[in-house]
């Protein structure tokens, strides 16, 4: 899809809801679930057939302490998958590939992705810009403090959470104007849990607000996050830190809260759970 997707969400008027599909051994949540392409490409029609508008393809774990791969092990992980969504649902479908890497981009939209969810930006790998460019599709940048080996070791500071997550999307921002990005073709998404203590979390939902200064489709993600059940843990007097599948319903408090305050886009792994809530927030907005 080459239309930006600004013009979508003001098409369907309607908050949009992007399916993650990790095909990765080590994911904090669904690593090594879908390794195999075939069971990829079975939960991607789920998903789909849910209420996913976007499905997004990473073929790289960006948990806390992960370690980097190599694009040739991304591309080799995310190829078959989106290869054969594309075959299969045609055009209805936007698939989105997270990465970092303009290699595994460039390869990833030449098989049938049509956007590209990055990680820090343009930070890891500048010519990441001249691939959006030169395609001329979306770019979903999600801000991270560090990288993800490291970003969530030691104490975290901030002067401004807010605004320096601002200035890191200004910063991207005028990056890919030097390589001709449009600016109608981002989307912004603050990166909760990259680099950022509970309560750093907390403030961006809060001031999730601030964000609309760019006049732009705004992502949100706390699908399952590790946040979640520390704040149930300590709020609730649980023994146990709840699973990363038994934090659906806090995560969909951030999310109504954010949805009410500017994000048009979903990242989630629980598709039809979010797309009944969706249903509902919507048509109360």
């Amino acid at each position: 899809m080459k239309n930006n997707i600004a013009k979508f969400t003001s098409q369907n008027k309607r908050t949009l809801i992007m399916g993650i599909l990790n095909v990765t051994p080590d994911s904090f949540s669904d690593g090594g679930l879908y390794l195999d392409p075939r069971i990829a490409f079975r939960q991607a029609g789920l998903m789909i057939k849910r209420g996913a508008d976007i499905i997004d393809i990473g073929g790289e774990s960006t948990r806390p302490g992960s370690l980097p791969v190599s694009a040739e092990e991304e591309i080799r992980r995310v190829l078959p998958v989106i290869k054969k969504i594309r075959q299969k649902f045609g055009k209805k479908i936007i698939i989105s590939v997270d990465t970092n890497k303009s290699q595994v981009a460039r390869v990833a939209l030449a098989a049938g992705a049509s956007m590209v969810n990055t990680l820090g930006g343009f930070a890891f790998d500048i010519n990441l810009a001249k691939v959006v460019a030169e395609e001329n599709i979306p770019v979903a940048v999600y801000h991270i403090k560090g990288e993800p080996r490291t970003m969530q070791a030691g104490e975290i500071k901030y002067k401004n959470i807010i605004s320096e997550i601002n200035k890191f999307f200004a910063r991207q921002m005028a990056i890919g104007k030097k390589f001709g990005i449009k600016k109608d073709q981002y989307i912004l998404d603050p990166g909760i849990g990259f680099g950022k203590s509970v309560e750093h979390n907390l403030a961006i939902i809060r001031n999730f607000r601030k964000f609309t200064k760019w006049n732009l489709p705004l992502l949100v993600g706390v699908s399952r996050k590790s946040h979640l059940a520390k704040i149930l843990q300590k709020k609730l007097n649980f023994k146990k830190t709840p699973l990363p599948t038994e934090r659906l319903e806090a995560g969909l408090a951030e999310t109504a809260f954010a949805v009410l305050n500017g994000a048009s886009i979903v990242r989630t792994h629980d598709v039809p759970e979010t797309k009944k809530f969706l249903a509902i927030l919507d048509e109360l907005r």
